[in-house]
């Protein structure tokens, strides 16, 4: 069964012309019916895409060709198309942190491979920081790690003001699900005086894929930000949906509450919601299904490769 390849990745240098940059991939996205969301800034590059395995790396196979030789790829596999259009954004930062783009020149923290980072964690005179938001870390999490219990990563920035500053010498291990929150966190901890910073090289994404299970300290599953909600060990789409209503991750016994209703809430966001959004969100679910049933053109509904084919006669 043919299956959607997607590739997540990011690199921090020096980009000139945004503009023409964010032209030339919009039309190249277009071209090859690749999905996605990609932001681009002076600072670099940060984006997830998915299409048919050969568009893809046609895709990516242009971007090195476009001077950006080190983007810390990570590719997984999915049978649905995990989103539902594609938006190339020109932003200040590739991801927002401090209002400022980086200098790419300056120190960061040492990059850990996922081959040596249960040895690395295991040391007792390191702390292991997760820098993701809290719905992400509910899910899934490395083993005695600490959660900084952020909604966003702006917030992390005064977490590691307020609660990190006192540990500028030891050793700090962070990761995150792809690596990028880390290294822009260390050009700025580095910049105020932290001295032993490390981070898992490619995230949660690239140990998931080349630690064995047996071996593995991950509990859990790992949040990402697209239609596939989850990845498990595997790197298959998990157990979580999305609920539409507070766009938090939604377990299966989340289902069996009350305050669940698909598409429109869960336990979450239930109480805080308006009976006027909620009738919104249940008359978007309708139409969805009655486009399901009358076999009618949806961006909403669920695409195999093998429908992506036959629409856009590839």
């Amino acid at each position: 069964m043919i299956q959607f390849k997607v590739a997540a990745f990011y690199e921090f240098i020096k980009v000139s012309d945004l503009s023409s940059l964010s032209q030339s991939l919009k039309s190249l996205c277009t071209q090859n019916k690749i999905r996605g969301s990609i932001i681009i800034a002076s600072e670099g590059i940060n984006g997830t895409i998915a299409g048919l395995p050969d568009f893809t790396d046609e895709f990516i196979g242009y971007l090195d060709n476009m001077g950006f030789h080190n983007l810390n790829i990570k590719f997984s596999q999915t049978p649905n198309m995990p989103f539902y259009r594609s938006k190339v954004k020109i932003k200040k930062e590739i991801v927002t942190f401090s209002n400022n783009p980086v200098n790419n020149e300056v120190d960061r923290a040492q990059h850990i491979s996922p081959k040596d980072w249960n040895d690395f964690v295991s040391q007792k005179d390191v702390i292991i920081v997760d820098v993701r938001n809290d719905y992400e870390t509910k899910i899934g999490s490395f083993k005695s790690s600490v959660s900084p219990d952020t909604r966003s990563f702006v917030e992390f920035k005064d977490y590691i003001d307020t609660e990190l500053s006192s540990n500028k010498d030891q050793k700090i291990a962070m990761y995150c699900t792809g690596g990028i929150r880390c290294e822009k966190a260390s050009y700025y901890m580095k910049e105020i005086g932290f001295n032993n910073l490390f981070q898992l090289d490619g995230g949660i994404l690239k140990y998931l894929e080349e630690v064995d299970e047996e071996d593995s300290l991950w509990d859990g599953e790992c949040y990402v930000f697209d239609n596939r909600v989850s990845l498990n060990k595997g790197l298959q789409p998990g157990i979580y949906d999305l609920c539409h209503g507070c766009n938090e991750p939604v377990a299966p016994k989340d289902k069996k509450s009350k305050k669940y209703e698909e598409d429109v809430s869960c336990p979450q966001c239930y109480d805080n919601m308006t009976e006027d959004k909620k009738n919104r969100s249940r008359e978007r679910s309708k139409q969805i299904k009655l486009s399901a049933q009358r076999g009618t053109s949806n961006v909403y509904l669920p695409k195999t490769a093998e429908d992506y084919i036959k629409e856009f006669n590839l």
